[in-house]
């Protein structure tokens, strides 16, 4: 398929700039594959489509605040530094993107807190906004990566032009994240509230956590209309053996087995055996799911309402059947439904 096939004119007020009142009273769309059927319902109401032995995987991971701004030094023009990764702990080497990095050249030094606290040197450029950072610290690497959290904001999402809040710090995080290392937050799973995770249990679902550590590159353009030449960003996934066990288990019980987000989906789409079962990993995808393609884990899933010409829409694209997508969308804008990080979801069964 090619870009021009996911364009659609998504009306600038349809983009959710502030999140829900409660997670879970955001709108739900609820659509069936087999019927074409479209339901208007809320999240909470999620819980009527799930009963005992089915399976929801979540991605655990926690965003941690990786937005930062320090000064040039000599000029003290203000840069903003966004972390992306860590490269290597002990030399407190950081991937980051610099903006405006026309002013950042190898050898400058960013001083970050009123008093200088923590100095970073550019030792590489990597791309025209990227650059290796190696932090000058005296303290202890705990100490360190406390200062880089107190001096970070939430990586709120470059449209949501508000400074972020105390609010933020809460909303822009899943109830179950766990295992810190993402730069944004896996969208679908911010309408979960710990009240509805618990009545989901005592139906008798379980829970599959697993880890993809989102980055920046979820988020990137596609530039290219042949979709085949478009190329992900890697990310770091962590499968383990128990949420293999829990998956499998529905699976083999035919069962609904839910992934929630489409970071979660192409998680397990990386690991999986021949005869469809997932298996544990740790390592890095670059994973790209656009259709058509035949989906080996899961039979449902929830997912956010996301942008035009995103890969995220090309996947939901593909696991929801491109015409009816559409057609939902469209559905979607008419009855304005949110849009994006802090919008409304979907349910696919």
């Amino acid at each position: 398929m090619k870009l021009s096939q996911f364009k659609f004119n998504l009306p600038k007020e349809l983009i959710a700039e502030t999140p829900a009142k409660s997670r879970d009273e955001a709108r739900l769309m609820v659509i069936n594959r087999k019927t074409g059927k479209i339901e208007h319902k809320h999240f909470k109401d999620v819980l009527n489509y799930f009963g005992d032995g089915d399976c929801m995987i979540l991605n655990d991971t926690k965003v941690f605040p990786a937005r930062m701004y320090g000064n040039k030094e000599k000029t003290g023009a203000k840069i903003e530094v966004f972390l992306l990764r860590e490269l290597n702990a002990e030399s407190r080497l950081w991937d980051v993107l610099v903006d405006p990095a026309r002013k950042i050249r190898i050898g400058n030094k960013l001083y970050f807190g009123d008093d200088d606290t923590l100095v970073a040197e550019v030792i590489d450029n990597t791309t025209s906004r990227g650059r290796t950072l190696r932090f000058l610290f005296d303290g202890s690497y705990d100490e360190f990566r406390k200062t880089l959290k107190d001096m970070g904001e939430t990586p709120l999402p470059k449209y949501i032009k508000r400074a972020p809040t105390e609010e933020d710090k809460e909303r822009y995080q899943t109830v179950y994240a766990k295992n810190e290392g993402a730069v944004a937050a896996p969208t679908a799973g911010l309408h979960f509230s710990r009240e509805l995770l618990k009545r989901l249990e005592l139906k008798g679902v379980s829970f599959a956590n697993i880890t993809l550590h989102i980055g920046l590159g979820t988020f990137r353009t596609v530039e290219v209309e042949d979709l085949t030449k478009h190329k992900m960003d890697s990310e770091q996934v962590i499968i383990t053996d128990k949420a293999c066990s829990i998956v499998n288990k529905a699976r083999e019980a035919k069962k609904k087995v839910c992934v929630v987000g489409t970071t979660t989906m192409r998680a397990v789409e990386t690991s999986v055996s021949t005869d469809g079962y997932l298996k544990p990993f740790n390592g890095w995808t670059n994973k790209f799911i656009f259709p058509p393609y035949d989906f080996n884990v899961a039979n449902c899933m929830v997912t956010n309402f996301h942008m035009p010409e995103s890969t995220l829409f090309m996947m939901v694209c593909a696991f929801g059947g491109y015409e009816l997508m559409i057609k939902a969308y469209k559905e979607a804008i008419k009855d304005k439904y949110r849009f994006y990080t802090y919008g409304d979801a979907m349910l696919i069964l």
